[in-house]
């Protein structure tokens, strides 16, 4: 079963984004940062997620997260499938925090149940096909949306729609350059149909 260890975002300043998944969201291990010189524009095709269990922990990791120097894109809300907030980090890695629940059952535990790294595709079918062929085993699909299958993984993986995903993150589609994202697998080395790294 294919896991993904951590992930690497490529900083211009490499102490601030490390302070920042530190203080903002108590990540280390999962998150890693590396300094780049690759030019970068708009819209970087992915967005990271953290799921939690109930309301009161997407609102104390968002606002962790503006405290900590974040940009909002969209304040936290409720709405029909649960409770989120999106924010974008100094560094320029696009964060939704959410819940599925719609009511607190108890204090803030201020834990992070799942890491899911949401890919944005050209064409959903073509890299859903490209991962099944590199050992990934689907877990949930439909439409424009694939969930893998991944119950160990520290950092789980999904593919969206290029555009769905950039409007579900708030932000205008146009995007150019480098990623600035490395995937930390044991799948092997390769890059995917949408130019995402693996290492």
């Amino acid at each position: 079963m294919t896991n993904i260890a951590s992930i690497t975002l490529d900083a211009d300043d490499t102490a601030a984004a490390s302070a920042f998944y530190k203080a903002a969201f108590g990540l280390d291990s999962q998150v890693r940062v590396q300094a780049t010189t690759a030019p970068s524009t708009g819209f970087r095709a992915y967005t990271l997620s953290l799921t939690v269990a109930q309301p009161a922990t997407v609102k104390s990791l968002f606002q962790s997260a503006v405290d900590a120097g974040a940009t909002v894109l969209k304040p936290v809300t409720k709405s029909l499938w649960g409770y989120g907030g999106v924010v974008q980090a100094p560094d320029g890695a696009i964060w939704k925090m959410a819940t599925s629940a719609k009511k607190d059952t108890g204090p803030d535990t201020g834990e992070i149940d799942k890491i899911v790294l949401l890919l944005g595709c050209a064409d959903v079918s073509a890299s859903k096909k490209f991962y099944v062929g590199h050992g990934l085993k689907v877990g949930k699909s439909f439409g424009k949306y694939v969930e893998f299958a991944m119950p160990d993984s520290p950092v789980m993986l999904g593919l969206y729609g290029y555009k769905a995903l950039a409007k579900d993150a708030g932000v205008a589609p146009e995007g150019s350059g480098s990623h600035r994202l490395t995937i930390n697998g044991d799948a092997g080395a390769f890059t995917d149909p949408d130019g995402f790294a693996w290492a």
